[in-house]
């Protein structure tokens, strides 16, 4: 994620689902690891919150987020949307790029009952390549090793010319390990993850009412 994403649409859209999937869960932790990239010269990040029909709280927080752009921002969620969960920023100072992926995925097994959110600039690793804006399928794999049965992997996943249930399709092909539910909106698509059956069924009940695919 870069830092001038903070507060645009797909904030909106963002953080309106993970609150809503967290309290829905009842989980007590939202686990964000944001991914950090340099910002550019680019025009992303100017979209105002209001484009995705949010919560009017969600809007709310996503224009704080924009007047104050600090990542540590993100912290005050709960307390806007009224959640009983926290927030907790897994390795927030460090830039991912390819060479410390192990690294920067590691220390997760701590936490019990979680939403772990990975926020990179893209998605997922695309069929050639892997960069800094990218998840890996073996990050992913990594990272079930570390946590328990009941934690749901949560990656943003920018449009990529094709269609959403297309790409999830192919997504679900190249992971190694877990089960899989998504859901998507215009030009952006959540996948979950998770080691367990259930917990993924579970995630889909709560979506289903929404824009989903189900397993």
């Amino acid at each position: 994620m870069k830092l001038q994403y903070l507060g645009d649409s797909k904030d909106s859209f963002k953080w309106d689902y993970h609150d809503f999937l967290v309290s829905e869960l009842e989980y007590p932790l939202l686990n964000i690891a944001l991914m950090m990239t340099p910002d550019d010269d680019g025009n992303n990040g100017k979209t105002h919150p209001s484009l995705f029909p949010a919560r009017n709280e969600v809007i709310e927080f996503c224009q704080y987020l924009r007047e104050n752009r600090s990542v540590n921002s993100i912290k005050v969620l709960p307390g806007i949307t009224g959640g009983s969960y926290q927030v907790q920023l897994h390795n927030n100072s460090t830039n991912i790029v390819n060479s410390n992926r192990k690294e920067y995925f590691s220390g997760l097994n701590g936490a019990g009952n979680q939403v772990l959110f990975l926020d990179p600039d893209n998605g997922f690793e695309p069929e050639k390549s892997i960069n800094e804006k990218h998840v890996g399928y073996n990050d992913i794999s990594n990272i079930l090793e570390q946590v328990s049965e009941n934690t749901v992997i949560s990656v943003f996943q920018h449009h990529r010319r094709k269609s959403f249930p297309d790409d999830f399709a192919r997504i679900k092909q190249r992971l190694k390990t877990g089960y899989t539910t998504a859901i998507y909106w215009h030009a952006l698509m959540f996948v979950a993850i998770s080691k367990s059956e259930e917990t993924i069924m579970k995630v889909a009940s709560i979506t289903q009412p929404l824009w989903t695919e189900s397993p």
